[in-house]
């Protein structure tokens, strides 16, 4: 989960930085803005409002998302604000019995306060909630009115936000980011094995991994992982099992769900892979398994540094993985090193993610992370609605598109990296995964304690693959440890309580404070 996070922010700098510098020399976005004075008299501010920022990140903020709008709209200027600044908490003692803020509490704050916020940029975990607190302006009478083409956007990403909205738009996001089946065509055509296709479901998919595993030791090739990155198996249960929606507790907290039919298949099905050795293990796929040197091209002796020495999938030892579009700027690199280094580069293409027949159409990881939202209380709303007109202009998602890191919403300008050809609306042809419940994330809020209860399943998980325990003999532990953990919880909210955890394979301690499986 924090890798996910830290890539994210990467991804943005990176895709903010080449976004802006473009911006700099082009004035075709002009023709998305209304004209506007420069005259003294008619400055105005618009405050633009996030979820977390400090002094730091300030400059970031800004130019990923407002210096372009100031640019060309010389009379507007532009205050940052958030709900959270850490700021205000740089120089505390940590105190890990002390309470922290509530994000959506604070956000609430910031819209309904003295001095609001004009436009909200928000995450899909907060928005349907908002909503139901009657926090934003609906935007469909606005885009109705103002004649504004949405026609052109990805429908997952529209209909995903409509699902927060009982039907109906509050938010508009330029970017979103997405995720694909990558498989290796030469390892499937060697092994005879027809070709992976669009909405396979994950039995099918399993059985075409089994059928492309063999070999041992470093000459292995896997036939599926599920994150580029391999860790701990629970969490690849996790992320696996997201669109079923599995639930580990009640919704008190009081009474652990996982003894049930769901949770053994899902278990079951995990734990063959590793026993089979289908799925590489996080040894496998850093230095532990994989090759630190690449000898291949070199004189006899001499041994040459790989920079992709830990990716099996770029290494041809791995028929498929799970992972996200800003993986295709990866395989680009591999290819130019290569095509540099007299060496086969890897023949990839991509499918939707497998889906589960219990959830049809939902899948491939979709990520809505940049909202952008009017305040019902804005005092500004109408460059709260043109500053937002702007960022999901056709124009500027023109300048977006070069971003291999992102995606843009709008579909035609979605194009497969430029010398590249690979099927690109595998990454959001599925259905996000429904955001976890609001009210979830209050009780893991008010007891940070819960985040101990799936950390007890981390060895149990491993005594099932070390063939120790059976699946249904680990559930029912699980459980009965479990419910004890949750009484404690509930009578020492966020207080000190005996460390849970688990061993990964490969003997390395996993600690996953998140997860996509609901509590």
């Amino acid at each position: 989960m924090e890798r996910r996070e830290n890539r994210k922010r990467v991804v943005m700098k990176r895709t903010a930085a080449a976004a802006i510098s473009t911006l700099m020399i082009t004035s075709t976005l002009a023709a998305c803005t209304k004209g506007e004075s420069d005259s003294d008299a008619d400055r105005h501010v618009l405050r633009v409002g996030f979820m977390y920022s400090n002094s730091d990140n300030d400059p970031y903020l800004r130019q990923q998302f407002t210096d372009s709008y100031e640019l060309l709209h010389p009379n507007i200027d532009i205050e940052i604000v958030s709900a959270i600044n850490y700021d205000d908490q740089r120089f505390d003692q940590p105190d890990p019995n002390k309470p922290q803020p509530d994000p959506y509490e604070k956000m609430k704050e910031m819209l309904t306060g003295s001095n609001p916020a004009d436009v909200v940029i928000l995450e899909s975990a907060y928005l349907k909630r908002a909503v139901q607190d009657n926090l934003l302006k609906q935007l469909d009478p606005i885009i109705q009115e103002d004649e504004f083409d949405i026609d052109d956007f990805v429908p997952t990403v529209i209909n995903g936000i409509k699902d927060a909205g009982d039907g109906y738009l509050y938010a508009l996001t330029p970017t979103f980011s997405g995720s694909a089946l990558f498989y290796n065509k030469k390892l499937f055509n060697d092994a005879g094995v027809s070709l992976p296709s669009d909405n396979m479901q994950w039995p099918d998919v399993i059985a075409l991994a089994k059928r492309l595993a063999k070999g041992d030791g470093q000459d292995r090739k896997f036939g599926i992982a599920f994150n580029r990155w391999g860790g701990d198996p629970f969490y690849d249960s996790q992320s696996y099992a997201a669109p079923l929606q599995l639930k580990m507790f009640d919704n008190k907290a009081e009474k652990m769900t996982v003894d049930q039919p769901q949770w053994r298949k899902v278990w079951n099905d995990l734990a063959g892979l590793y026993k089979e050795k289908i799925v590489p293990t996080g040894q496998d796929l850093g230095g532990g398994g994989g090759r630190p040197l690449d000898v291949a091209g070199a004189s006899a002796g001499k041994e040459v540094y790989d920079p992709f020495q830990g990716d099996l999938f770029i290494n041809g030892r791995l028929a498929m993985t799970v992972a996200g579009y800003d993986y295709v700027n990866e395989l680009a690199k591999a290819k130019d090193y290569a095509a540099k280094n007299n060496k086969p580069a890897v023949d990839w293409d991509v499918v939707t993610v497998p889906q589960f027949q219990e959830a049809p159409g939902i899948g491939g990881n979709i990520y809505l992370s940049n909202l952008m939202a009017i305040n019902n209380k804005a005092q500004n709303p109408d460059d709260a609605w043109d500053f937002i007109r702007f960022n999901n202009s056709k124009e500027w998602a023109k300048l977006k598109s070069r971003s291999t890191y992102e995606m843009v919403s709008r579909k035609s300008f979605l194009k497969p990296k430029e010398g590249m050809s690979y099927n690109i609306d595998a990454f959001y042809a599925l259905k996000p995964v429904p955001p976890q419940d609001v009210e979830l994330d209050k009780l893991y809020r008010d007891r940070p304690n819960l985040y101990q209860v799936q950390n007890l399943a981390q060895p149990l998980f491993q005594d099932i693959i070390q063939g120790k325990k059976s699946v249904e003999d680990a559930l029912k532990e699980w459980q009965t440890k479990g419910d004890a953990l949750l009484q404690k919880i509930k009578d020492n909210p966020s207080g000190p309580l005996d460390p849970v955890g688990g061993v990964g394979v490969g003997g390395d301690v996993y600690v996953n404070p998140g997860g996509a499986v609901k509590g």
